[in-house]
């Protein structure tokens, strides 16, 4: 897998903190979130020493290959196979991400993005084993992607269009997920890997 290194290249945002004001959900944004040296820390190690894993999904009756590579981390009392153990570079990010948002978060998918190829489609974070309007803590290290979001309901709502920069985090509480979709979407850009960590509460599996 050839990747890139080049962390100069990549942009930190300079809006800070934004509570967007929409109708059904809560969503905010934090440039700058990590610094610079910090987001160019984590996204070296994160890139290199994640057991990054490719995953097929179904797609209109048909098994596909995702057009991303993924990892997932579960706390040991919700134990199953093909858990990674935490690194100490995730514990740290996710305990700021904790600190931020008066959360405690059991688990993470993390999702590399290579190139303009790879995304993610339109979908809504609405997994079984994470209850009822689940809150999602995303961090993002490395190429700026254009995160959307569109209303599931009101065609009368523009959809939003959010650029998340290295080392920003982004919140989705309250009922986004019940309400809006969001998806990254394909670029033809020539762009370096991006990697998100989304940091969720699931339930313990008994």
């Amino acid at each position: 897998m050839m990747l890139f290194n080049d962390t100069e290249l990549f942009f930190s945002g300079m809006r800070g903190k934004i509570i967007y004001d929409l109708p059904d959900t809560e969503l905010i944004l934090i440039d700058n979130f990590f610094s610079k040296e910090e987001s160019d820390h984590y996204y070296e190690l994160l890139l290199h020493q994640t057991k990054w894993r490719e995953y097929e999904m179904e797609i209109f009756d048909k098994t596909v290959k995702a057009p991303r590579m993924i990892a997932w981390y579960e706390d040991k009392e919700n134990i199953n196979q093909n858990i990674s153990d935490w690194s100490p570079e995730l514990l740290k990010i996710r305990k700021k991400v904790e600190n931020e948002t008066a959360l405690n978060f059991n688990s993470a998918l993390l999702n590399l993005y290579r190139n303009g190829n790879d995304s993610v489609a339109w979908h809504s974070d609405q997994e079984g084993n994470s209850g009822p309007n689940p809150v999602i803590a995303s961090v993002t290290f490395g190429e700026t992607r254009m995160f959307k979001l569109r209303h599931k309901f009101r065609k009368d709502i523009a959809p939003v269009e959010i650029p998340l920069h290295h080392g920003s985090f982004l919140l989705m509480a309250g009922t986004t997920n019940s309400f809006w979709q969001h998806q990254v979407p394909k670029t033809s850009r020539e762009v370096l890997p991006r990697i998100n960590l989304t940091f969720r509460r699931v339930k313990q599996k008994m």
